[in-house]
């Protein structure tokens, strides 16, 4: 009785009424809580000013993601997949069941860095990955995937043409700045990180052609971005467009 009604609480395909369970929002909300702390804790002034409380606060939120799991890892043998011992095994390797786990493991691990300031920054940011637990609960998941899976070849098709844009400017750039900027653009490697700027469209401004030809290269390139940019996100739109209706029509 206690599993089901957990299994009905805590698992959104086992819910039947309208939006969440109760406990399914309460876990949203701490999930978000939790994550808003581990942004201002990262703040050193705010952390000076209260060195014990993130910790308390840290330790109260463990504690009830980790009950939460306990009891998700008990209700999943409602599920005839997940019953008995070697169901409950099966059930802890799923993606969303390791993404669970994923979620509390910052905290004891932040143990291993007290002494290692780059480590313990590293564990701190890691406690975000709790808001890709949010997407438990939200079906447009399943329509991305979808989405994803449909389009796969048009979308490695324009990661393929995009890497070799970026191989080619890179040549063209190293074939004619090399002599005048060694530094910059003195072998292919070193012209690659002017190329990804360029034909990202972000353009940092750091490393710039100064010849005429090697000018004309990066205008092409610069012009060529826009639409290697526009590939995917065409492909993308159109794919998440189909895949919304189909669920719509379902």
């Amino acid at each position: 009785m206690l599993r089901r009604a957990l299994h009905r609480q805590l698992s959104p395909q086992a819910w039947r009424e309208v939006g969440l369970s109760p406990v399914n929002k309460v876990v949203c909300a701490l999930i978000l809580l939790a994550s808003l702390v581990a942004v201002v804790e990262t703040e050193p002034t705010i952390r000076r000013l209260a060195p014990g409380i993130f910790r308390g606060i840290e330790v109260i939120f463990v504690t009830l993601f980790a009950v939460e799991y306990l009891a998700r890892v008990y209700a999943a043998g409602e599920d005839p997949r997940y019953r008995g011992i070697g169901g409950r095994l099966r059930y802890l390797v799923t993606v969303w069941a390791l993404i669970d786990l994923i979620a509390i493991l910052p905290f004891f691990l932040g143990f291993l860095a007290q002494n290692n300031a780059f480590l313990l920054r590293i564990f701190r940011v890691l406690r975000l990955l709790r808001l890709s637990r949010l997407g438990r609960f939200s079906r447009a998941w399943s329509a991305l995937a979808e989405a994803l899976s449909a389009r796969i070849h048009e979308l490695l098709l324009s990661i393929g043409v995009a890497g070799l844009l970026l191989l080619f400017s890179s040549a063209c750039l190293y074939a004619v700045e090399a002599a005048d900027q060694p530094e910059a653009f003195g072998s292919v490697p070193r012209a690659l990180w002017w190329s990804i700027a360029t034909l990202t469209t972000v353009g940092y401004g750091d490393v710039t052609p100064i010849t005429a030809l090697g000018k004309f290269f990066a205008g092409l390139t610069a012009v060529a971005g826009i639409g290697i940019i526009a590939m995917p996100t065409g492909i993308l739109a159109a794919a998440f467009s189909d895949a919304f209706q189909n669920k719509k029509e379902q």
